[in-house]
């Protein structure tokens, strides 16, 4: 008896995956050559399924640099697993342990898109409710969950999120709402090694966050703790500053924010990201 021939497509799916992984696998984006030469298939092979990966999304290509890089459908393809299960079964007792530790509510966030996903919030006892629950979205540009991932996030595939104006919905106020801005702050977010909103997603509350990073450095979620940044007030104190419209100075700032939590939130990232890591 003949033993079962493989179809003839699979060879081919396996060069269409060695190529993706390799180049997911590069610090930036990569020329068709060094692919060719490093996944061993011939040039001619190598440009056909690069083709096919640009026109479903998967890989971008960079004329002016004559290179390729992950496109938004790889992005999205990675964070479908981040949204499933078993991120959330590895990443809910750090989370649980960085609330026990400073008292305060922490979020976990996976991207899809422009948008954040809250996968998993623990709320600290007797802290306030917000607007970020698990299944929750908001754009990731507003967020300090968002700002986290997007600061990782390659320059190529940073501008196939973000386009244009049309990129940055018009029915929020508050944050960044253009691409010049949002370079400029995630610049100040890579330089600072965290990402923060204050006011912006919840009056009277400020967050910081840091990357989930797997091996090769890429963000697969974010951590973020929420800390109000004013004092609770009487029902008279907010009647006047409501008929005054005014609003209480906030009496924690980013500054101390960072100093007194950010270490906190940073190990329980690191000890997410290691959970994540094969054994062995």
């Amino acid at each position: 008896m003949n033993s079962p021939q493989l179809p003839a497509q699979v060879p081919a799916a396996k060069n269409v995956l060695s190529v993706l992984r390799y180049v997911a696998a590069q610090a930036g984006p990569v020329g068709a050559a060094a692919i060719a030469r490093d996944v061993d298939l011939p040039r001619s092979t190598t440009y056909h399924l690069l083709a096919a990966l640009v026109e479903d999304g998967f890989v971008v290509h960079l004329p002016e640099e004559r290179k390729y890089a992950l496109g938004v459908t790889a992005h999205e393809l990675g964070t479908g697993y981040s949204r499933q299960a078993p991120l959330q079964r590895i990443a809910r007792f750090p989370i649980a342990q960085l609330v026990a530790r400073t008292r305060r509510t922490a979020h976990l966030a996976v991207m899809h898109g422009r948008e954040v996903i809250y996968v998993i919030e623990e709320r600290a006892k007797r802290q306030s409710e917000l607007v970020t629950d698990a299944g929750v979205r908001l754009p990731a540009h507003l967020t300090a969950s968002g700002r986290a991932m997007l600061a990782s996030m390659p320059a190529a595939q940073l501008a196939a999120l973000y386009p244009g104006p049309e990129a940055f919905p018009t029915r929020y106020e508050n944050g960044v709402h253009s691409v010049e801005a949002l370079n400029e702050l995630l610049a100040r977010i890579r330089e600072r090694g965290f990402s923060w909103e204050q006011d912006e997603v919840t009056d009277g509350f400020s967050s910081l966050a840091v990357p989930v990073l797997d091996r090769s450095g890429y963000a697969l979620a974010s951590v973020t703790l929420t800390v109000a940044n004013r004092p609770t007030l009487s029902t008279a104190a907010a009647a006047r500053h409501a008929a005054e419209g005014t609003v209480p100075e906030r009496t924690v700032q980013l500054e101390d924010l960072a100093s007194q939590w950010l270490p906190e939130v940073k190990r329980c990232a690191a000890e997410i990201s290691r959970r994540l890591r094969p054994s062995g």
